[in-house]
């Protein structure tokens, strides 16, 4: 707003006589409200089309020639300031209209708003020229008056609707208050640095006094604009523009308020110049495409955290307005009339804002509060709550039980279908299961697809009633299209005793019941009991102590010999890890590898034995150079890259060739492979490591993969060749077939588990080259190796 838009909304005429100082509200020249500018960024992919050049060269002209007249202070600079003021601020009305037309949705508003305060510019200072000229007085007239009152409003509407502004209107209030408390603290603060002193300025006028309002206003605006300006985002090209317009207006008011005071001022000063220029930068802003995200569509940015400054913008300014009332202060201890109520006023709107941002903080404790224990994808309570609503419960003293309840295959839903099907369904499921419980207990979800449920007080309804509750709300309705987007649900229950010390003891076992239950079959309950409990204690120390066997040393290896069939001769042995327990004794690998395979633990025990047996083969092969040796290989060790460099840097470690190294393999661990696990078997074959295929027949035989894996070698199952001593034709047949399967493919073939004369008779003459088992030596030291025949 300029000098002349708060003179006029006050309706005097404040001319002055021929030879007169000029009072403070002579006034030639109105400004617009000025003009908000979006800060969310960026440029557009596709510009849209721009106002016409011509325009801006004429605009640019007509500031110009007004330059030239006010600077050599020509005859009639007053009429031409007015006309030049007239002419940009048209100009700029009609840029700001065509650009609302050719932008998007978000931003029409905003450049309308613009527009029609460019208009209300031109149409106050083409009545305030026609009323001047006609009367030969500055019109101070309401209707003029009124019509830049207008601008104001309009002007900060824009700024207040630019896309980064705020979406609510609590956000949009306090944007204005924040522009409001400023502009009010600035009054006393300019009474002091302009007007303290200046005899001639008349301030007891209230229409004189209105002009440190001036730059108040503007001010106001300008701070909305850098309130709305969003902190974390690139800026919008028209913002500095934009800005740059608001700024030289200020800058303009200030200098003019302190000219009147000084009765310097006259009309057609160069400063003028000042308002048809911001006009003009104005009508330039509309120049440039708008950005990229203004459509509101893209919701991958988070929104900033304010900076400091943004915070304290409201407030920084009330000190010096404290500071600035004390030193208008006149001696006879009175204040101005205009200080104080504008004091008065500051101190309302301090008020109105503090309200605000009280009700904006309770709204954003409730909001923490959901976040922190409420599930966002579900609605129920989070693990948080519950935990917390558990040990309030048990210290209570009120009977607890605890529903533990885990989803059966809800991982093959997220691969299968995705994770917003896997979402979508989770939701669904949340929803029947809060209705299966009902007013019977809370139910919550700790994470992922497990969810918990808790039982206190009097229960009406045992837990394993309600855990059957849960498990038939579960299962597929007669509409659903596809069953095998419906898991079942394992569920555990554990109710609170004696034995347990806290609550997480309690959800202990409801884990060590849900797993019994995964364990029984899937969709099912089951009760935790001190046997259960006892179990999964044991077996939760044995994983504790396998995580020690490597590095004390507690394990060793024995090597069972392989022999040829046809000379009894040693020509392999395979390594068997054992386990001597410091507590149990000596444990074979059942009691402790299928732990080892699920806790990780199997990467570094094969690390190991993979060490340990190249060490032990080379110190046999110097008295059998052709004997080998072979050792198993865990399916997670096959799919991690750097098993090449494992068992190269054991072979070169312990000096062993590497075809004297056979890396046994399950059939399901080959058959799951990957086309990197079949190039890393190939690089290995392509280093002499031999590849052996263990208990062949018992897995995914198929002849598809015999061709893609690179295998040197077969190991019939022993489950095969023990039914060769019991005339079990087929069992005889089944070996014959895997024999000559083998010669086909140029593979070597071994008959594990050959315990008797009669199975070692057997598969020599069907025709097997070697053989293992008891009957040829059992795991033994690596010295005593294929010496201990019964």
């Amino acid at each position: 707003m300029s000098r002349e838009d708060l003179k006029q909304a006050a309706g005097e005429s404040t001319s002055e006589p021929a030879g007169a100082p000029p009072a403070l509200a002579d006034a030639t020249l109105p400004t617009p409200a000025p003009a908000a500018l979006d800060a969310s960024g960026g440029q557009s992919a596709v510009a849209p089309a721009r106002p016409g050049r011509a325009g801006l060269v004429v605009a640019a002209g007509v500031l110009l020639v007004e330059a030239f007249w006010l600077v050599a202070a020509l005859p009639g600079a007053a009429l031409v300031s007015d006309v030049g003021a007239l002419l940009v601020a048209g100009w700029a009305t009609v840029a700001c209209a065509g650009v609302a037309r050719r932008h998007p949705v978000p931003l029409r508003r905003f450049w309308t708003l613009l527009a029609a305060t460019m208009a209300l510019a031109a149409l106050g200072r083409a009545i305030w020229t026609a009323q001047r000229l006609g009367g030969g007085d500055l019109p101070h007239t309401p209707l003029v008056g009124a019509i830049f009152t207008a601008g104001i409003l309009t002007g900060t509407a824009a700024l207040l609707c630019s896309p980064s502004a705020p979406r609510t209107g609590v956000g949009r209030a306090r944007t204005l208050l924040d522009g409001v408390i400023v502009a009010l603290a600035l009054v006393p603060i300019g009474w002091v640095l302009v007007f303290r002193g200046v005899a001639a300025a008349e301030l007891a006028d209230p229409a004189r006094t209105l002009g440190l309002l001036y730059p108040m206003f503007d001010l106001m605006q300008l701070t909305i604009l850098v309130a709305v300006s969003g902190p974390a985002r690139s800026v919008w090209r028209p913002m500095s523009v934009l800005a740059a317009s608001l700024t030289i207006r200020v800058v303009a008011d200030v200098v003019y308020v302190s000219l009147v005071a000084r009765a310097d001022y006259a009309a057609g000063h160069p400063i003028d110049l000042c308002w048809p220029l911001s006009y003009l930068l104005i009508g330039l802003a509309t120049r440039n495409p708008p950005p990229p995200d203004c459509d509101g569509t893209d919701d991958t940015a988070e929104a900033p955290v304010p900076p400091w400054w943004r915070v304290a913008l409201p407030y920084l300014p009330v000190g010096g307005a404290i500071i600035a009332v004390v030193i208008a202060r006149r001696p006879t201890g009175q204040t101005p009339h205009l200080v104080f109520v504008t004091m008065m006023v500051l101190l309302a709107a301090l008020a109105v804002r503090q309200g605000l941002a009280a009700n904006e903080n309770l709204r954003l404790v409730a909001r923490l509060r959901r976040l922190a224990y409420g599930d966002q994808l579900t609605g129920l309570p989070n693990r948080l709550l519950f935990n917390r609503r558990l040990r309030l419960a048990l210290r209570d003293g009120r009977p607890v039980a605890v529903l533990l309840l885990d989803l059966d295959g809800f991982k093959q839903v997220n691969d299968r279908f995705g994770h917003a099907t896997g979402d979508t369904l989770l939701t669904g499921l949340a929803a029947r299961m809060r209705a299966a419980v009902d007013d019977d207990g809370i139910i919550a979800r700790l994470g992922g697809d497990e969810f918990a449920v808790l039982v206190d007080g009097d229960r009406p309804v045992p837990p394993e009633r309600l855990a059957q509750r849960l498990l038939d709300a579960l299962r597929p309705s007669d509409g659903d299209d596809d069953v095998g987007v419906h898991p079942s649900a394992s569920i555990g229950i554990a109710e609170y005793g004696p034995q347990h010390a806290s609550h997480t003891d309690l959800l202990r076992d409801a884990d060590i019941a849900m797993y019994a239950a995964k364990a029984a079959g899937k969709s099912a309950y089951r009760t935790c009991t001190p046997a259960l409990r006892e179990s999964a204690v044991s077996r939760a120390e044995l994983i504790a102590d396998l995580r020690r066997a490597v590095d004390e040393e507690q394990l060793h290896l024995e090597f069972q010999p392989i022999v040829d069939l046809a000379t009894g001769a040693v020509r392999s042995a395979e390594a068997l890890v054992r386990w001597r327990h410091p507590r149990l004794g000596l444990l074979p690998p059942a009691k402790f590898l299928p732990l080892a395979e699920e806790t990780g633990l199997i990467l570094p025990i094969d690390r190991w034995v993979i060490h340990e047996a190249c060490r032990a083969a080379a110190t046999w092969r110097d008295r059998v150079p052709e004997a080998t040796v072979a050792v198993n290989i865990a399916a997670a060790h096959l799919r991690r890259p750097d098993l090449i460099a494992t068992v190269t840097a054991a072979t070169a470690g312990a000096g062993l060739a590497p075809r004297a190294l056979t890396l046994e393999l399950t059939e399901s661990a080959l058959i799951e492979g990957t086309d990197a696990v079949l190039e890393r078997l190939r690089q290995l074959r392509d280093l002499g490591i031999q590849i052996a295929i263990d208990d062949f027949g018992t897995g995914y035989s198929s002849l598809s993969y015999l061709h893609r894996i690179p295998a040197t070698e077969l190991k019939i199952d022993r489950s095969f060749v023990a039914r060769l001593g019991t005339d079990d034709d087929r069992a005889y047949a089944t070996v014959e077939m895997v024999t000559r399967l083998a010669g086909a493919f140029d593979l070597a073939v071994v008959a594990e588990g050959v315990e008797t004369e009669r199975q070692h008779a057997a598969v020599t003459a069907i025709g097997c080259p070697r053989g293992q088992g008891y009957l040829y030596g059992r795991p033994d030291a690596p010295a005593t190796v294929g010496q201990n025949r019964p």
